[in-house]
């Protein structure tokens, strides 16, 4: 140990930063197998027949689970969801509710991507007035929604929104909803349905581990050299003086 000397500055540096850092790089890890988790899920039951519609209120857990539907879409309370992009181009996901016949439940469906023409000019869109079949499958968000600000309280209709809550619009409409989003496979009554399950794959989360680690290393490996160096320096020094002495 008298051949290292890091000084208490850079030891207290260390003793604070590396800990970080490396806890840091095994969140990360956590996270990509979590994400791994979910997408194995989600294709597994992607895969699956549709359940029916009857069936969705009972289930325990729904999460991208397929479900056969037959109703209408309620035209008069359609809900944009802003700020979405595809291939870099910017637009809106067109949400409306939607009456199950089998079951009775209104359920909110998701009908897919539209660009926006330009800010001042809402996308405009088609709804179904005849009774449809198609297939959806259920979206729960794999964590809770950020939102910069909450979206304005409007009368009007279609609603501009930046985050989905089917709860608030169930109550808003004094009717008896599921509690998730439902996310239509590509169809007649769909337009752009191509949604990602994560926004961040496992394979960058493990980067991010990757590149946590390495920041760690490079840090140790500064220490060492640092206390190396010092006490080089230091020994040179104390030759040098016990010379001149003699």
């Amino acid at each position: 140990m008298k051949r290292f000397r890091p000084g208490i500055v850079p030891t207290l540096v260390v003793a604070l930063l590396l800990p970080l850092l490396v806890s840091l790089g095994f969140w990360q890890l956590s996270r990509g197998a979590e994400k791994s988790a979910l997408l194995q899920n989600y294709a597994e039951r992607r895969a699956a027949e549709p359940m029916a519609s009857t069936e969705l209120q009972h289930t325990v857990d729904p999460a991208f689970r397929r479900v056969r539907l037959r109703g209408q879409f309620d035209a008069e309370h359609s809900l944009l969801l802003d700020n979405s992009q595809r291939n870099g181009h910017v637009g809106i996901e067109l949400l409306q509710p939607f009456h199950d016949q089998a079951s009775g439940l209104w359920l909110l469906v998701n009908r897919g991507w539209l660009p926006w023409p330009e800010r001042r000019t809402p996308p405009q869109f088609k709804t179904p007035t005849e009774a449809v079949s198609l297939d959806a499958w259920v979206y729960v968000a794999p964590g809770a929604t950020f939102q910069l600000h909450a979206d304005p309280v409007t009368t009007t209709w279609p609603k501009l929104i930046t985050a989905v809550d089917p709860a608030k619009l169930w109550v808003g409409l004094d009717r008896e909803g599921f509690a998730y989003e439902l996310r239509a496979e590509t169809g007649p009554a769909t337009y752009l349905a191509d949604w990602p399950v994560v926004a961040m794959g496992p394979e960058k989360h493990i980067a991010y581990a990757v590149q946590w680690f390495a920041m760690a290393i490079a840090l140790f490996g500064l220490y060492l050299y640092l206390g190396w160096h010092n006490a080089k320096e230091k020994h040179h020094g104390s030759g040098h003086e016990s010379t001149q002495h003699v």
